[in-house]
C-alpha cells in the first residue's frame, strides 16, 4: 500500500520571499487601470447624477462650515486667532486639504463594503475599489480649489507662484488617505461599526487639527498640534499658496516620511490579506 504524504506550502508570496511582493502590486496595478478608472466613473456618477445640486455640494458644505465658525468668532463664542488674509481664503484653503484627506479615507474605508456582492461574484483586484474610492476626493479638492480661484479674484489677491507645487506638495496627504483606506476597509469589512465610528472620529480630528483656525500659542491644542501630522500636511500647501513658502519645513518632511510608511505597510498588508476578503464581507 502506497503511503500518501501531504505536504502544505506557504503563500506565494513567502514563499518567492517579500521583495517580490512589490512587483506583483506594480503589475496588477497596471493590468487593472482599465477596471480602476471604470470603477470611480461609476461612483461618479452614482453620488451626482440623481442629484439636484450635483457637484456644488463640494463647495456649498465648506461654506456652511466657515459661515457657522465666522458666527461663533464673531459671538466671541471661538476665536480663530491671528490670520493675516482673508479668512474665508485661509478656511477654505484648509478645508480643501483636509476633505481630500477626510472623504477619500471614509469613502475608501466603505469600498470593500459597499463592493459586497461583486466582491463574492468576481475574481478582481481589490486594490481598484479602494483607489477608485479615493479619487472622489479628489474630484472634490478640484472643484474647492476652483472656489479659492474666485475668492482671489474677489479680494484682489494674487496667490504666489508657489501654486504650481501644490500637486507635489499633496502627495503626502494622499499616500497617506490611502494607506489608511486600505488597511481600514479590510477592517470595516470585519467589524461593521467601524465605518459609523470613523466618519465621528474624522470630524473630532477636524477641530483637533488648525485647518479652520490659525495655529494655538496657548492651551491644551499646542502640544497635540506639535505632533499632529496632519497638521503639517494641511499647513505646508497653505503656506505655499499664501506665502510661497512652508514655515514649517522639519514637520512636514516627517509628516511626509510617516505617510509613505504607513502607505507601504498597509498597501503590503492589503496584497496579503485581499485573496481572503470573500470570505469576510
Amino acid at each position: 500500500m502506497t503511503e500518501i504524504i501531504i505536504t502544505y506550502e506557504p503563500d506565494n508570496s513567502l514563499k518567492k520571499g517579500y521583495l517580490s511582493i512589490f512587483s506583483e502590486i506594480f503589475n496588477e496595478l497596471k493590468e487593472n487601470r482599465w477596471l480602476t478608472y471604470q470603477l470611480f466613473r461609476r461612483d461618479f456618477f452614482a453620488i451626482y447624477k440623481q442629484s439636484f445640486i450635483g457637484i456644488f455640494w463640494a463647495i456649498i458644505i465648506p461654506l456652511i462650515s466657515i459661515g457657522t465658525f465666522i458666527i461663533l468668532n464673531r459671538a466671541g463664542i471661538f476665536s480663530i486667532g491671528d490670520i493675516d488674509v482673508p479668512y474665508p481664503i485661509y478656511a477654505i484653503l484648509g478645508l480643501a486639504f483636509w476633505q481630500l484627506f477626510s472623504t477619500g479615507l471614509i469613502a475608501s474605508s466603505n469600498s470593500l463594503v459597499k463592493a459586497g456582492s461583486m466582491i463574492a461574484k468576481i475574481n478582481f483586484s481589490k486594490k481598484s475599489l479602494v483607489i477608485a474610492s479615493t479619487g472622489q476626493s479628489i474630484i472634490s479638492f478640484l472643484i474647492q480649489f476652483i472656489l479659492v480661484g474666485i475668492l482671489f479674484v474677489c479680494y484682489r489677491i494674487t496667490p504666489n507662484i508657489a501654486i504650481l507645487l501644490i500637486p507635489i506638495v499633496i502627495i503626502p496627504i494622499v499616500l497617506l488617505t490611502l494607506g489608511l483606506g486600505f488597511i481600514l476597509s479590510i477592517v470595516n469589512g470585519i467589524v461593521r461599526d467601524v465605518g459609523n465610528m470613523l466618519s465621528i472620529l474624522v470630524t473630532f480630528l477636524m477641530f483637533l487639527t488648525p485647518v479652520l483656525y490659525a495655529k494655538p500659542t496657548s492651551g491644551i491644542l499646542v502640544p497635540i498640534t506639535k505632533y499632529n501630522p496632519l497638521y503639517y500636511m494641511v499647513s505646508a500647501p497653505r503656506d505655499l499658496v499664501l506665502m510661497g513658502t512652508i514655515s514649517e519645513w522639519k514637520g512636514f518632511l516627517i509628516a511626509s516620511i510617516i505617510s509613505v510608511i504607513i502607505f507601504i505597510v498597509c498597501l503590503i498588508v492589503f496584497h496579503l490579506t485581499e485573496t481572503r476578503v470573500a470570505e469576510r464581507i
